[in-house]
């Protein structure tokens, strides 16, 4: 008989462990029927009493089996849902920084083969400070993921938003096309989350303002263009414009100037 084991679910050990376990246990069944089958000298009564000995341990590694293979489903459903954590903002659902920055990344790679062109666009909510203030952090956690439903809802299914933290968001244009377009698709945004919602009794209304820069003319690198894009959103706060496009000129922080030395 296969000595007495527990269940995988029960051992605590890997299940590549205790997948490697069952194999060697099913060898050494398979080892003791075809020594027994060709063991002439065995007698007909020893010969069943084997047989009957290893379709008792057939079945018991029947349900080790099937237990390990609910062991191996539920670690690797626990991988995929702790991948996508990790790249997921746990209170919009939509992805975090580092998924955008590594989408980013990919989108400016294919640039380089293909020329394609792609732009940032940076959000971020005018007040929403107030909201929390006057309202509670609650409230605001609800309208972020109002907002963030809004945003996931305006654009193309090629196109990618994300959170960045707080009252921040950020979008991935693939393929962008020319200014207007990029203008009219950074209206439809601000049209999308300024509609007013009703938070219980509460109706509120927030407005973003967005900053837009393009590759390759405002930079080719992720971190470039996203700053950019942020440097332009600033511009449009502070100018109320609703959107404003990255102008080097004005949004680049103007270079130090050193003293010059007297001879």
């Amino acid at each position: 008989m296969i000595p007495s084991q527990r269940q995988p679910a029960d051992t605590g050990r890997a299940p590549v462990a205790e997948a490697a376990d069952l194999e060697m246990l099913l060898a050494a069944v398979a080892w003791r029927l075809q020594t027994g089958a060709t063991d002439v000298t065995a007698s007909a009564h020893a010969q069943r009493a084997l047989a009957r000995e290893c379709a008792r341990d057939l079945l018991r590694l029947g349900r080790d089996a099937a237990a390990l293979r609910r062991a191996l489903k539920l670690a690797r459903d626990q991988e995929r849902r702790a991948c996508r954590d990790a790249e997921h903002d746990s209170l919009t659902e939509l992805p975090n920084r580092r998924r955008f920055d590594l989408q980013l990344q990919q989108a400016l790679a294919r640039r380089t083969s293909e020329q394609r062109t792609l732009a940032v666009l940076f959000l971020d909510l005018d007040d929403f400070k107030r909201v929390n203030d006057l309202h509670g952090h609650a409230v605001g956690d609800e309208l972020l993921r109002i907002v963030a439903r809004r945003l996931r809802g305006a654009l193309r299914s090629s196109d990618m938003v994300c959170r960045l933290g707080g009252d921040e968001f950020a979008c991935l244009v693939s393929g962008a096309p020319g200014r207007p377009e990029l203008k009219r698709l950074a209206g439809a945004l601000i049209t999308a989350v300024s509609a007013p919602l009703q938070l219980g009794e509460l109706q509120l209304s927030v407005r973003p303002s967005v900053g837009i820069a393009i590759c390759p003319d405002d930079g080719v690198d992720a971190e470039a263009l996203l700053q950019r894009a942020d440097a332009a959103m600033f511009r449009a706060k502070r100018q109320r414009r609703g959107v404003a496009f990255f102008e080097p000129h004005t949004d680049l922080p103007a270079p130090s100037l050193e003293p010059v030395k007297a001879a």
